[in-house]
């Protein structure tokens, strides 16, 4: 316990200067913290439109103010004021408690994340934090995993099999992805000491996490793309299939607020990863008594860190397409969490190694010597690859695009077999001719039987 409160000499004060704000101040960072979500949400609609338009070689918004940077704007104005199509299978109750369920604990994440150092505001000393949490990582993670029911109820609640299959897809995905992303923090909470976000940020003034834990970094850079539903890993709004997933049956200011907790969501995991990683409001290469992280400046560099991660969704958009579904779930399940089980469990026995003293190189030796003999163990025990002749014809056929070589064409289809099947019957059911025409036909016809049998 002194290691830890000598290791974060602050957390008494920054407790201290937040229990001792007064109301108004409280109320004012609240406002500020729930307008950050929907200006933020303004600003990317038009930042991706014209950072796809450019990658893509087409303009883009231009027709809406200079520039069309008035785009975003037009929407907010125009989709409040269109007709509300409701579908007459949905259960309105839910249908219209889905898009609040997703968009309100969106805009409450942001209350635990430190956005600067301690500042003085109308003369009353305050830091740039809404609440400092003793676990503020798990709150944050809790409010980003909430959304999806706001997801599933809405594909559950529309009466349509598009929406339902979207909700299945995102509840599915937001499970495997969570628990990637929650793997990936442990190796944090473990170098920092605490799940407290400043006390994270402080826990970086040495050094930022980033490279000192790359795999954690790289894994939770991927999770939180599945966890955003965002490109290439939208399979929940897939298009190509889905219609439009499981906001289908939504329109108007419902389908605006799901609009809104997709980009604040994305704000959100980003600031996260900012103050997991990438040292929060600390600048790089300086210590945290440093004029550069004093006063109002240290929020200059908390926003340039989130908005270089916000261009990473977009870049992400507009170049690379979109996985199949089961590649996605093995994305997941196989290779995001047993790779961050044995990373933790390789943090762990560095750092249990180092305090207790580090290691002499004869330790060193034989540590990576035993590593060396494992690794070798291990290869010797997996089952040998088969080798695949590639000049091999498949006698039964099978491989697409190759048919199988013992196919059979039949001679007719069934819809010619049942054609001729009528019409045999309808010509038994045609009535004889009675004439001399008819008398002749059977005496010609019975002569030439007479004829055969003769000369048999």
């Amino acid at each position: 316990m002194t290691g830890f409160i000598a290791q974060f000499p602050d957390h008494a004060t920054r407790a201290a200067l937040l229990a001792d704000d007064p109301l108004w101040l409280i109320l004012l960072k609240a406002i500020v913290i729930l307008l950050i979500g929907p200006i933020m949400t303004i600003g990317l609609i038009v930042w991706e439109r014209k950072a796809v338009g450019r990658m893509q070689n087409r303009p883009g918004p231009n027709r809406v103010g200079p520039n069309g940077y008035f785009q975003a704007f037009a929407d907010a104005i125009k989709l409040p004021f269109k007709e509300q199509i409701i579908p007459d299978t949905a259960d309105r109750k839910v249908y219209f408690l889905a898009p609040v369920i997703s968009a309100v604990p969106a805009l409450v994440a942001l209350a635990a994340i430190p956005f600067g150092p301690e500042v003085s505001i109308f003369g009353e000393r305050t830091t740039l934090q809404l609440v400092d949490l003793p676990v503020g990582v798990l709150v944050i993670l809790a409010c980003s995993a909430i959304g999806v029911y706001g997801i599933v109820l809405a594909g559950w609640s529309s009466g349509s099999p598009y929406p339902l299959l979207g909700g299945l897809r995102s509840a599915a995905q937001v499970i495997s992805y969570e628990i990637a992303m929650g793997l990936s923090i442990v190796g944090v909470v473990l170098y920092s000491g605490s799940l407290g976000t400043s006390d994270i940020v402080a826990a970086q003034e040495h050094g930022w996490y980033f490279w000192m834990l790359p795999v954690s970094f790289v894994i939770y850079l991927i999770s939180m793309v599945g966890e955003t539903n965002r490109a290439p890993f939208d399979l929940p709004e897939a298009e190509s299939e889905l219609v439009g997933g499981f906001h289908t049956e939504y329109s108007s200011m419902k389908f605006a607020m799901f609009f809104l907790a997709e980009y604040v969501n994305m704000v959100i995991v980003s600031a996260l990863a900012t103050t997991l990683f990438l040292g929060g409001w600390l600048f790089p290469f300086v210590g945290a008594d440093s004029a550069l992280n004093q006063g109002w400046l240290p929020v200059i560099w908390f926003f340039a860190k989130l908005f270089i991660l916000l261009f990473g969704f977009i870049w992400l958009r507009g170049t690379l397409p979109r996985l199949r579904y089961d590649q996605f779930m093995q994305l997941g399940w196989k290779v995001l969490v047993p790779v961050n089980l044995v990373w933790i469990v390789v943090i762990v026995f560095f750092r249990a190694v180092n305090n207790n003293g580090g290691w002499t190189l004869g330790q060193g030796l034989i540590g990576f010597a035993v590593a060396v003999v494992v690794l070798v163990l291990i290869a010797l025990a997996l089952p040998d690859k088969p080798i695949v002749d590639e000049d091999y014809v498949p006698i039964t056929g099978g491989g697409f695009p190759l048919p199988p070589l013992d196919l059979k064409v039949p001679e007719s289809t069934p819809r010619q077999k049942a054609l001729a099947k009528a019409q045999l019957k309808a010509a038994k059911r045609k009535p004889v001719a009675v004439g001399t025409g008819g008398a002749t036909e059977r005496t010609s016809e019975s002569s030439q039987k007479g004829a055969q049998d003769g000369d048999v």
